[in-house]
């Protein structure tokens, strides 16, 4: 089986093949967004994502030795995402299937996100850690459903991070030799000043740090806001974590998403995973961010379990929760 799936939730535009038996992944290709200043306009990733689906495609073929005949199933993020950006790629898959007759496979792009970790870590019953610009969840598979057992209330870790370095004239790029630009920053501070710190039961709220560390900037040294957010930020996240690891009893943290490539995170969730004798796996950085692979890897697992949907009933869903979700392939 060979399942082709395409992934257009925020600013990348990535295509990868999957198949059911190893080496599992074939290719994976992608083109990402990135705004000269500012951040991302829908309309901006619309035009994006349309103008490189077709190389992109062709590339991700290519690298597979395989012709669009021999695909057998069309994935695609249905959601959560940016609904623009969703609907290029929905667009594009529900084309492939009608011209070439192949089902389509609805895939939630965070569930693409954990089992690609589960994939590519081995792992076997974790605690997930799915962190990215868009969401930031401690999640547990339980009775055929991924569970959030915490959550951020408002904004994202790594819409955090991304909106304070460039409210901080770090960003863009966000990314400089594989570390993030607020790692880079916060490596020359030297002073913790004071932020909010914000957990409440088993969720956690970042929009107030992000204000407080703008505020911050105008008194003091931009490293030592740097070095401030970056651990309370992640402090917050381990103390949810904790807690998790308290109750579910698991001995698996599991990081996937974008921010899980974070040198600093990985260092903080090492002595944690030390403190509780449990094993830490983070997914490798070329799956971290947003990828086709993912997507096709899910749709396979899918496909496998009988999930298909017909092309009028594919319309996308900007704010589907992986909790929403029948795991039927791991139930």
């Amino acid at each position: 089986m060979f399942v082709l799936g395409i992934e257009s939730t925020a600013h990348t535009f990535g295509v990868g093949i999957a198949k059911d038996e190893y080496p599992f992944i074939l290719a994976n290709e992608r083109d990402t967004y990135v705004p000269k200043e500012g951040g991302m306009r829908p309309t901006d990733l619309l035009a994006h994502h349309a103008s490189v689906a077709p190389d992109i495609i062709r590339r991700t073929l290519n690298k597979a030795k395989l012709r669009i005949d021999d695909i057998d199933y069309i994935a695609f993020s249905m959601g959560p995402g940016i609904g623009p950006a969703l609907r290029v790629g929905a667009t594009v898959a529900r084309a492939l299937s009608l011209k070439y007759g192949k089902p389509l496979v609805p895939v939630n792009h965070g569930i693409g996100h954990i089992e690609i970790g589960y994939l590519t870590t081995n792992a076997k019953d974790p605690l997930v850690l799915y962190l990215s610009g868009g969401n930031t969840q401690i999640i547990t598979l339980y009775k055929g459903k991924f569970r959030v057992f915490g959550e951020t209330l408002d904004i994202a870790l790594g819409n955090l991070m991304d909106t304070f370095s460039r409210d901080a004239g770090l960003a863009p790029p966000y990314v400089a030799s594989g570390k993030h630009v607020i790692d880079i920053c916060a490596d020359k501070g030297d002073k913790l000043i004071d932020l909010p710190y914000v957990v409440k039961g088993q969720d956690i709220s970042y929009s107030g740090l992000l204000t407080a560390s703008e505020k911050a900037l105008k008194q003091n040294k931009k490293e030592d806001v740097c070095l401030s957010l970056r651990e309370i930020a992640f402090d917050m996240l381990l103390e949810a974590t904790e807690r998790a690891l308290a109750l579910t009893g698991k001995k698996e943290i599991l990081a996937v998403g974008g921010v899980a490539a974070s040198v600093s995170l990985k260092s903080k969730l090492d002595a944690l995973s030390r403190d509780w004798g449990v094993e830490l796996k983070i997914v490798p950085p070329e799956y971290s961010g947003d990828n086709g692979a993912m997507i096709a890897y899910a749709g396979m697992l899918e496909a496998r379990s009988g999930i298909t949907i017909s092309v009028d009933k594919s319309q996308v869903k900007p704010r589907w929760r992986v909790d929403e979700v029948d795991v039927k392939w791991r139930s």
